[in-house]
């Protein structure tokens, strides 16, 4: 399981990749690969970090850990792969994007066309096994991905992270918020999302922090996907 990212995450990511906690995170892994299901797809582990390479990284949506559902999971925090039923969360992020930007949710749950403009989709822990939300918390992922909101952190050009949940709101104490854009809510899930999440508007925040920096703003709107 020698990780190869195809763009500069693996040069930031190599002196991770050298630690040893990441080698017993191998090990585990390699384990529970072996003898257990595991999300998603061991070569769809960094999906997100090959889609969105560092330097294109425009906004950062941090989730907790990927579905545990069968075929749910493809390395995007709160996406699913087309043609499996779209998780409440997803629903719910949905539901407020048609609020905040008058735009209808797409016929399915992969959010792929984010991640191509710039939208790194972030889990805090990258694997889970089935039927088991949070099963690979404390092996060493949260190191890692505390260590990927560093490296983003020190980026020249300001970003804007979207911070949904106590799991990703912790990444907070990473990221300088005077420099960057940080727009905290409730979890989107149906036991969370009316806490705060409703009505708070990330999407319209976000594009507008960015056209203040002079970037493009995020074509939030996703592609149906054609049935026949």
């Amino acid at each position: 399981m020698k990780q190869i990212i195809h763009n500069e995450w693996q040069k930031i990511l190599e002196p991770e990749f050298q630690t040893a906690y990441y080698s017993q995170l191998r090990e585990f892994l390699k384990q529970e690969y072996k003898n257990e299901t595991v999300y998603p797809d061991m070569h769809a582990i960094w999906h997100a970090f090959e889609l969105t390479p560092f330097n294109q990284v425009k906004v950062v949506i941090i989730g907790q850990d990927p579905y545990h559902g069968e075929n749910q999971a493809h390395g995007l925090s709160f996406s699913v792969q087309k043609g499996i039923r779209i998780p409440p969360s997803l629903r719910n992020i949905y539901k407020e994007m048609k609020t905040d930007l008058e735009i209808d949710p797409p016929n399915h749950g992969d959010l792929t066309s984010w991640a191509e403009q710039g939208v790194f989709l972030l889990n805090t822990v990258l694997t889970v096994r089935k039927g088991e939300a949070y099963s690979h918390r404390g092996k060493g992922w949260e190191l890692l991905t505390d260590s990927v909101i560093r490296a983003l952190n020190e980026r020249e050009k300001p970003l804007v992270f979207i911070l949904w949940g106590n799991a990703s709101i912790a990444k907070k104490a990473f990221i300088d918020a005077e420099k960057h854009t940080v727009i905290t809510a409730p979890h989107p899930s149906p036991l969370s999302a009316h806490r705060g999440f409703f009505g708070s508007r990330p999407f319209t925040k976000a594009n507008e922090a960015l056209i203040k920096i002079g970037q493009l703003p995020i074509n939030w709107e996703i592609p149906n996907e054609v049935t026949e």
